[in-house]
């Protein structure tokens, strides 16, 4: 996952509202949205390289999202950053206590930003700053630096999720698939060239090789139940399939 945005207010009719593009290889094989059938209790798009996840969510009211940090004099790590996600939603740790266990861990994987929290909380953790932080009520971006950190494609979305917090599923959608690139003097440099950066500084990534390959709109509600609709993408940046989930109050997931 490389680009959320996500609005959180604990008092509102829907405490958590996100949005995000997963950009990735186009040949990296994937399986979309679905309960998995090894782990029932989560809901997930699958990586089948390595096993885990990008965003999911899973009974209890729990849900997870990463983002790679983009910085070439990072150390790789042994472990699936995918991991991360599926292995908090099939826990029964708070999230707290997960990302605790997580920084203690660090050093087994390549850069990432990690979100995970359940109904009462959400909490932040990365590997910039290996220190779980509880995050309070506001609007919020990750992209491939530290939380917020103001790369221009970030900022661009977050001003327009602000202008279309009420809106429905269908329009934020849309806000994902914009392909605006930043001009040059605005770039990032993160040590893969002008060429890449020009490439990945649009919200939507469009590329043979690489980009976005799925957009996510997860729901949370005050009566405790939510909605995760994923809208899948091939190489050429078409749609190819559109997935809801829905998890009721009492946690038993319908499709």
């Amino acid at each position: 996952m490389c680009l959320v945005v996500f609005a959180w207010r604990p008092q509102s009719r829907q405490p958590l509202i996100l949005l995000a593009n997963r950009d990735e290889v186009h040949a990296r094989p994937t399986v979309a949205l679905a309960q998995w059938q090894d782990q029932p209790s989560i809901y997930a798009g699958r990586d089948l390289e390595a096993g885990g996840s990008w965003l999911g969510v899973a009974e209890r009211g729990r849900f997870a999202t990463l983002t790679n940090i983009r910085d070439v004099s990072l150390p790789l790590g042994a472990q699936s950053r995918g991991a991360l996600v599926s292995n908090y939603l099939a826990s029964q740790q708070s999230p707290q206590a997960y990302l605790q266990e997580v920084a203690s861990q660090m050093n087994q994987y390549s850069g990432f930003n990690l979100l995970v929290g359940d109904q009462q909380s959400i909490w932040y953790l990365s590997s910039i700053e290996p220190r779980p932080i509880r995050l309070t009520e506001g609007v919020y971006a990750l992209c491939n630096g530290s939380l917020d950190e103001p790369w221009p494609k970030l900022v661009r979305l977050r001003s327009l999720f602000h202008e279309h917090l009420d809106a429905d599923d269908e329009v934020m959608l849309e806000l994902m698939q914009d392909e605006q690139r930043a001009e040059d003097d605005q770039l990032p440099d993160t040590g893969v060239g002008l060429a890449m950066e020009r490439m990945l500084s649009s919200i939507f990534i469009r590329g043979e090789v690489y980009g976005t390959r799925a957009t996510s709109v997860l729901r949370y509600f005050d009566d405790g139940s939510s909605t995760l609709v994923e809208r899948s993408y091939n190489a050429n940046g078409d749609c190819v399939g559109q997935t809801q989930v829905q998890l009721p109050a009492d946690l038993t997931a319908l499709s």
